[in-house]
């Protein structure tokens, strides 16, 4: 028997989708680590690491366009929050925010294009505190771009090709017209 891997199941393979699961795993263990255990902050930083990963994987089992680039649309937002979260704790710590061109943020900012990124290569990062935050706050920019990207596209699609509920209405229509 062949099993093959369905459309719902498509979005997994995804880049962003899978930077999103890497964000949300490394976001609870840096919580776990370095965020007062029953405080706002902790539970605002995994709920949102979580809504990043959770509305891609729902916006891709939409129907519509339109439910596609809401929900893709509140992950972006989702990892927006997240992403002044650690720059927060960076500054509310008097930790150094790395410069976008700096050593350190050129090495974790090319393992996205590892083919078999995980959480895994992300982990040896996540002491101190100043290196996971900063690992983070690369990882949140490059799914951002990517998020910015894919929502673009959809965006460009809905205008050329429509929503679903207007071509199931010409698709009736096209049915009306053709029992006449």
């Amino acid at each position: 028997m062949i099993i093959t891997q369905t459309s719902n199941q498509g979005y997994k393979s995804l880049a962003f989708f899978k930077q999103a699961e890497i964000i949300y795993d490394f976001t609870v263990e840096f919580c776990r680590l370095y965020v007062e255990f029953r405080s706002r902050t902790k539970d605002q930083m995994e709920q949102s690491a979580r809504s990043g990963k959770q509305n891609i994987a729902e916006g891709y089992l939409q129907k519509s366009i339109e439910g596609r680039i809401k929900l893709v649309g509140v992950a972006r937002g989702s990892l927006e929050e997240l992403l002044n979260d650690y720059q927060d704790f960076l500054r509310q710590h008097n930790l150094k925010l790395w410069v976008k061109d700096s050593p350190q943020a050129k090495k974790v900012r090319s393992m996205v294009y590892n083919h078999y990124n995980n959480y895994n290569n992300y982990k040896i990062y996540i002491s101190p505190a100043e290196s996971a935050a900063n690992v983070m706050v690369c990882l949140i920019n490059q799914t951002n771009q990517l998020l910015d990207q894919k929502l673009r596209w959809l965006e460009e699609r809905f205008v050329k090709e429509g929503g679903f509920r207007e071509n199931l209405f010409k698709k009736r229509l096209e049915y009306r017209q053709g029992k006449r």
